[in-house]
């Protein structure tokens, strides 16, 4: 098999090296990091081209360490911009990176391109230089497009041009069978060019620790049964539905473990946060405040540490092609309550892992809150088999399978040139 060298990754709005837990920044700059330093690990030297969002910004970055760079590509001015608004300055992109290759004389054996913006720059660098590029898409816009909250806000050009790219692409690398189906169904993909390959979990970050000592570190009280989310706060991940929830409780259901809620995402201090703002008057109106506490988004390390001291992680989202804070809860030994949708339906075990249930059911979600509030022992068993569950989703695993894949498209080509 054709031996790999050097790949290109291209996440033009999502920077590995972004605060994760900022606005906008969360599970497609985890991937995008965790896959690069993994590839330098097992031997590849790997470019990761990304957009410059600052004029101090180096034009070459070697935090992530040896064997990966990232390199920070003029499109538009050198500012934060919205994904959506950056379909113009894709040609600029582009050109940065072939005009970086050039300067270097650099080539490639494979390009790996995250999210549809970053697709259509792959489109172009393989026109120009011939070589195959693989494309994750990590959430789908035709997926987007069927569910009401974010309906409106899914651009009808995004949906075109993933098409382009389903055609373009030499591989397509699908989160689950889940997004598998979606591919084929609502795209039309060469079933061919499917390959399942799940994102990973970094075990060196996620693991178990001691939880009384971490509910002593972040000064948690040590006898609550503690439920936490993690995630954007936006109206997708239906955060609102926690407290629907949490209000259908009472608050005696369980004198020797009392109900806390830790809702972690967007600054609760910041009057300009129209969702936070929103979820902060609904818990005061439920009369739940007290069992509710907003925290601002966290980084990995810290977050791991929310993540050991709960009980159980809450992810009620309308959609989630994947979902990888619940494996990065499960990797704490933490069960997860999540909704049955997308990733989430193979990525959560039934009754073992934790519950799935449907999308804004707050009854439901209480019911089940309430049931591990209760028992105990089903709580820890569904912790232990988290843990165990979420061994075999190590990133030094999937980056492996992902560059055997792209062997393999690089032998084909070779054997039909």
């Amino acid at each position: 098999m054709t031996p790999l060298k050097r790949i290109a990754i291209i996440s033009v709005h999502a920077s590995p090296i972004a605060k994760v837990g900022g606005k906008k920044v969360g599970g497609l700059n985890v991937y995008v990091r965790e896959v690069a330093k993994t590839f330098a690990r097992q031997g590849l030297l790997v470019d990761l081209f990304t957009r410059q969002e600052s004029e101090h910004q180096p034009t070459v970055d070697h935090s992530l360490g040896e064997g990966v760079r990232v390199v920070h590509v003029p499109a538009g001015t050198p500012q934060p911009i919205p994904p959506d608004d950056l379909l113009p300055h894709l040609q600029q992109f582009a050109a940065g990176v072939i005009a970086f290759t050039i300067r270097h004389n650099i080539q490639y054996d494979f390009i790996f391109s995250h999210y549809w913006l970053s697709g259509l720059v792959a489109m172009r660098l393989r026109e120009t230089w011939g070589t195959p590029f693989a494309q994750v898409f990590h959430t789908l816009g035709a997926m987007k497009a069927r569910i009401p909250s974010t309906r409106q806000s899914t651009p009808h050009v995004r949906i075109h041009h993933e098409g382009r790219i389903i055609q373009a692409a030499d591989l397509l690398i699908a989160n689950t069978a889940a997004e598998r189906s979606q591919l084929l169904w609502l795209y039309r993909a060469d079933r061919r060019k499917i390959y399942v390959s799940p994102p990973g979990v970094n075990h060196d970050v996620f693991f178990p620790m001691d939880k009384t000592k971490m509910r002593a570190h972040l000064n948690l009280a040590q006898d609550a049964f503690l439920a936490v989310f993690a995630g954007r706060i936006e109206p997708l991940k239906a955060v609102d539905s926690i407290l629907d929830a949490v209000a259908l409780i009472p608050v005696q259901a369980s004198e020797a473990h009392p109900l806390q809620v830790i809702i972690i995402g967007s600054d609760p201090n910041d009057r300009t946060d129209y969702d936070i703002q929103a979820l902060i008057k609904q818990s005061k109106h439920l009369g739940i405040d007290g069992r509710v506490t907003f925290v601002s988004a966290q980084p990995q390390d810290q977050l791991s540490l929310y993540l050991n001291a709960a009980d159980v992680l809450l992810l009620p989202s309308e959609y989630e092609s994947f979902g990888m804070i619940a494996l990065e809860a499960m990797a704490c030994g933490t069960a997860v309550i999540a909704s049955n949708v997308g990733g989430l339906t193979h990525l959560v075990k039934e009754g073992e892992t934790g519950f799935l249930m449907p999308v804004r059911e707050p009854q439901e979600l209480a019911q089940r809150l309430l049931q591990l509030q209760l028992d105990t022992q089903l709580l820890k068993r569904m912790q232990l088999e988290a843990t165990a569950h979420a061994q075999q989703y190590a990133w030094a695993n999937i980056a492996e399978h992902l560059t055997e894949m792209f062997s393999r498209v690089i032998e084909r080509r070779h054997q039909c040139a």
